[in-house]
């Protein structure tokens, strides 16, 4: 806590922010520009500098609000729960497309699910694919 504390204070008086996306302009300049314009409704003091640093002459409220491209922001992977008998064991993050044999294949092979199988008879799996795999067992 005090060193976070004393880490801020010193980015404060220094007026280092962390601008990790300023120091390659070319290469993060539309994220920057985007991240200013989100900050605004929030510090818009510090977002109207931001956007000020990145050579913008107008101010950020005659600026249209950023549009998302839906298509781009699809994620391509999920979290899926292993659960045996119904109790959650584990989990993964896998290919949002990942069928259901493989599913169950990678829930079979997890150590902490592997534990709780031990000595046991599989009675079913039932698998969900992107949400869950659980492995009944008696």
């Amino acid at each position: 806590m005090h060193q976070s504390i004393i880490k801020v204070t010193d980015a404060i008086e220094k007026l280092s922010f962390n601008n990790e996306l300023l120091k390659s302009a070319d290469r993060y300049r539309e994220s920057c520009e985007v991240f200013a314009l989100l900050l605004q409704p929030f510090a818009p003091h510090i977002a109207e500098e931001m956007w000020s640093i990145l050579g913008h002459n107008e101010s950020l409220t005659n600026v249209a609000w950023p549009k998302a491209d839906a298509s781009k922001a699809e994620e391509s992977s999920v979290e899926v729960v292993f659960q045996v008998n119904g109790k959650v064991r584990a989990k993964a993050s896998v290919a949002k497309d990942m069928d259901k044999a493989e599913l169950e294949k990678l829930a079979m092979e997890n150590d902490r699910v592997k534990e709780f199988m031990n000595g046991k008879t599989v009675v079913k799996s039932i698998v969900v694919p992107g949400k869950l795999v659980n492995i009944v067992v008696k």
